[in-house]
C-alpha cells in the first residue's frame, strides 16, 4: 500500500499562517495527510520533486464573476492557471438566482456582460436550484456562493424605483434566509446596479438581519467610489453597525479623487474599532463594469426594456447628459471621473464588434459625435450588451491601497473575448510582483491574505492551511518566474512560473497546461446560525 498517494518533496512551503520552511508534504485522497521533514518516499504513488520551488496553499478568490462560465467551461483555466482553487461567486449583487420565470429573460440580459449567458436554458429559479446546477457542470475548482440583493429585489419588487411595503420586506427577508440556508457564505450588495441602486438604507439594515444571524459577512459594491466614495463607504458601515454582520468591501479603490485614499483607509481603520470589517481589492488601475453603469440611476429604472425606450428618446437622452455634466447625488458618474478617453470597450455583439479595444472618446472622433453620445447610440445599438474597461487610478495609488493590513484579494475578472488583464494576472500580480519580486509587504503576508485570512472570513475550515487534516489544495510555484504576464492589449496571458495546481489532491494545472481534471465543486453547506 502506498504511504501518499502524492508525495510533494523539498518544497518550501509557506503554510498560510507564517514563514515559509523547507518540508516535505504527503497527500492521502483529498486530504494533507503529514507535513514535516523527510517523509518517507517508498511507495508514495507519485513523487513531486520540489527543490527551489515554494508551495501554498490554493489561492481564494474573494470577488469572482464566475456564477455562470462553469456552464460553458468548467475547467475555468484563467483562474487555475494562476493558481486559484477557490473562489466566491455572485458577488455586486449580481447573483443568477433567486429569478421568476416571467423575469428570467430581462435578467439573463442584464447579467450578459458580466457573468456570460450561462446554459442555454435556465431551469432554476430558487437559489438552491441555481446551485444544484452548478454543481453538475464539475467545476474544477471550488465555487463558493453568495446571495444577491439585487437578485433578491428584483424577485419581489421588479426593477422599479420603489421600497418594500412590510409583507415584501418579510419575503425579501426569507429569501435572503434560503440562500443562506442553500449554502451561501456572504450576502452581496451591488448599489451601482440595477435594482439595488433603489434600495434605502433602512431596507439594507432589515436584510444584513439576515445575514448576522449566520455570522454571513455583508459584501457590498457601495453606491459610489469616486468622490462621494466616503459617504458611500460610512452608509455601509453603519448598515454592518446596526445589524450586527460582519462587512467585507468590495473592490476597495477610489475613482479619481486620489486624494480620498488616505481618508478612506482612515475611515475603515476606525470603524474597526468596534465592526469586524475587511476589504478586498484587485491589484489595477482600472476597472471593469458594463457600459450602462455610465446612465444615471433613473434612466436605468423599470429594467432593459424602459432604458432602451429612454435611449431612444432624444429629450431622456439630453436629459442624461445634463446629468452627466453636471451630476447628481451619491451617484457613482465614472464617465465624468475617469474621461471618454480612459474608457475602453472589451465586449459587444458581433454587429458592433469594431468597437472592442477602442475608447470612448475614439469612437465618438470616428462616428463624428460627442463621445458621451457615441455610448448612447452604441447602448442602444447592442441592446445594453457592452461591457468596458474604466481607467481611474496611477500605480501608486492602487499600491497604497494594497499595503493596507485588512486587504485580502479579488480579481473582479470577467470572462470575455478581451477581458480586463486581472482575469489572468490578479494573483500573480498581488504575490508575483508586489510582493516576491518588489517587496511591497512580506512574502508570508501576501501569502495568508491569498490563503488563510480569505478562508476565515468565509468560515472555510478545511484549507487555507498547509495542516494535517486539510483539504489538499495546492500551489506550487517557482518564486523567482512567477509574475503576471496579462496586458490591457494582450490580456490573455497566464502567469509565468505556475509549475502544479492540486485541487482536493489531484492535479488541474501541471507544466502549464490544465489537465482537464475537473475535482472542484459547489459549497453546500451553511455556516452555523447563532
Amino acid at each position: 500500500m502506498a504511504a501518499f498517494d502524492v508525495l510533494i518533496q523539498g518544497a518550501e512551503v509557506f503554510t498560510g499562517d507564517g514563514p515559509g520552511r523547507q518540508a516535505d508534504v504527503g497527500i492521502t485522497g483529498d486530504r494533507i495527510a503529514a507535513v514535516g521533514p523527510s517523509l518517507p518516499t517508498d511507495n508514495a504513488g507519485q513523487t513531486i520533486e520540489a527543490a527551489g520551488l515554494m508551495l501554498c496553499p490554493g489561492f481564494i478568490d474573494m470577488h469572482a464573476h464566475t456564477a455562470l462560465e462553469s456552464f460553458r467551461d468548467p475547467r475555468l483555466g484563467p483562474k487555475v492557471a494562476q493558481g486559484f482553487t477557490t473562489e466566491v461567486i455572485n458577488p455586486d449583487g449580481l447573483a443568477p438566482a433567486p429569478i421568476s420565470a416571467q423575469g428570467r429573460t430581462e435578467r439573463r440580459d442584464y447579467l450578459r456582460p458580466l457573468e456570460g449567458p450561462g446554459p442555454e436554458e435556465w431551469g432554476w429559479t430558487t437559489f438552491a436550484q441555481y446551485l444544484d446546477a452548478l454543481a453538475e457542470t464539475r467545476p474544477a475548482l471550488t465555487l463558493v456562493p453568495s446571495i444577491g440583493h439585487n437578485a433578491v429585489r428584483d424577485l419581489v419588487l421588479g426593477s422599479a424605483d420603489c421600497d418594500p411595503d412590510p409583507e415584501e420586506l418579510r419575503t425579501m427577508k426569507k429569501e435572503v434566509r434560503l440562500g443562506l440556508e442553500a449554502g451561501a457564505r456572504t450576502f452581496s450588495f451591488g448599489l451601482i446596479y440595477m435594482p439595488g441602486m433603489f434600495s434605502k438604507t433602512e431596507e439594507l439594515v432589515e436584510l444584513a438581519g439576515e445575514a448576522a444571524l449566520y455570522g454571513a459577512p455583508l459584501v457590498p459594491h457601495v453606491r459610489t467610489e469616486s468622490q462621494g466614495v466616503l459617504g458611500a463607504m460610512g452608509e455601509m458601515i453603519e448598515v454592518a453597525r446596526r445589524s450586527g454582520a460582519p462587512l467585507h468591501l468590495s473592490h476597495l479603490k477610489v475613482i479619481g479623487n486620489a486624494e480620498l485614499v488616505d481618508p478612506l483607509l482612515n475611515l475603515i481603520e476606525e470603524a474597526s474599532a468596534d465592526i469586524d470589517i475587511t476589504f478586498d481589492q484587485y491589484p489595477y488601475g482600472a476597472g471593469s463594469t458594463v457600459l450602462s453603469s455610465l446612465l444615471p440611476p433613473w434612466a436605468l429604472a423599470g429594467g432593459a426594456s424602459e432604458t432602451l425606450g429612454r435611449l431612444a428618446d432624444p429629450d431622456q437622452r439630453d436629459a442624461m447628459a445634463r446629468d452627466v455634466e453636471q451630476g447628481l447625488p451619491d451617484w457613482d458618474n465614472s464617465y465624468r471621473a475617469c474621461g471618454p478617453q480612459n474608457i475602453v470597450i472589451i465586449h459587444a455583439p458581433p454587429a458592433q464588434a469594431g468597437v472592442v479595444g477602442r475608447s470612448l472618446a475614439e469612437i465618438g472622433e470616428e462616428r463624428g459625435s460627442d463621445p458621451f453620445v457615441a455610448a448612447l447610440d452604441l447602448l442602444k445599438e447592442s441592446e445594453l450588451d457592452v461591457a468596458m474597461i474604466n481607467h481611474y487610478a496611477d500605480e501608486e495609488t492602487v499600491r497604497t491601497v494594497f499595503r493596507h493590513p485588512l486587504q485580502l484579494v479579488g480579481s473582479d475578472g470577467i470572462f470575455g473575448e478581451r477581458p480586463h488583464p486581472r482575469l489572468y494576472g490578479t494573483a500573480a500580480r498581488a504575490l508575483g510582483r508586489y510582493a516576491l519580486q518588489e517587496r511591497e509587504i512580506p512574502i508570508e503576508e501576501a501569502v495568508a491574505r491569498l490563503t488563510s485570512r480569505a478562508a476565515d472570513r468565509v468560515g472555510l475550515g478545511d484549507r487555507g492551511r498547509i495542516r494535517e487534516g486539510l483539504r489538499a489544495d495546492f500551489v506550487l510555484l517557482d518564486p523567482v518566474r512567477f509574475i503576471d504576464t496579462a496586458t490591457y492589449e494582450d490580456p490573455k496571458q497566464v502567469p509565468s512560473g505556475v509549475d502544479w495546481v492540486l485541487v482536493a489532491g489531484r492535479t488541474v494545472w501541471e507544466g502549464g497546461t490544465h489537465t482537464g481534471e475537473l475535482p472542484g465543486g459547489v459549497v453546500r453547506e451553511p455556516l452555523p446560525t447563532g
